[in-house]
């Protein structure tokens, strides 16, 4: 199994879990610079009510293709690690980046809006 199959069996394994527990929508959201980055909140959605994500459970595949079996908020957010590192790696160093991660159950597909942070430098030189 190559990395888009993973991909692609990992992200059905986890729209169909949030599709069994009703949800409609996942907004995760993320922040990292320094060499450093995490989530900073996960929230679950019914239409447009937050809720907390159930406590369902997810069969996730790694690049082994070993299953392992995990709370469907760590595999949610092992996909968004893999989706940073793959789309934007390094998105942590230096000035880092910010965003939010949409899944859509419906839709049954995964937005990344990104933010990169970045510091401006303007040299001129003169002779008087």
């Amino acid at each position: 199994m190559n990395g888009e199959d993973i991909h692609s069996r990992n992200k059905s394994a986890v729209f169909a879990a949030l599709l069994e527990q009703g949800l409609t929508h996942v907004v995760v959201t993320f922040d990292g610079y320094g060499d450093s980055g995490q989530i900073t909140e996960m929230e679950g959605r019914i239409a447009d009510e937050p809720v907390e994500l159930p406590d369902a459970t997810v069969v996730l595949v790694d690049a082994n293709c070993r299953k392992s079996s995990e709370s469907l908020e760590s595999a949610i957010e092992t996909m968004i690690y893999d989706l940073l590192g793959e789309s934007h790696g390094g998105w942590q160093d230096g000035e880092g980046a910010y965003g939010e991660f949409v899944f859509d159950v419906a839709k049954r597909t995964i937005l990344l809006d990104l933010n990169e942070r970045f510091i401006e430098s303007a040299q001129s030189s003169h002779e008087f």
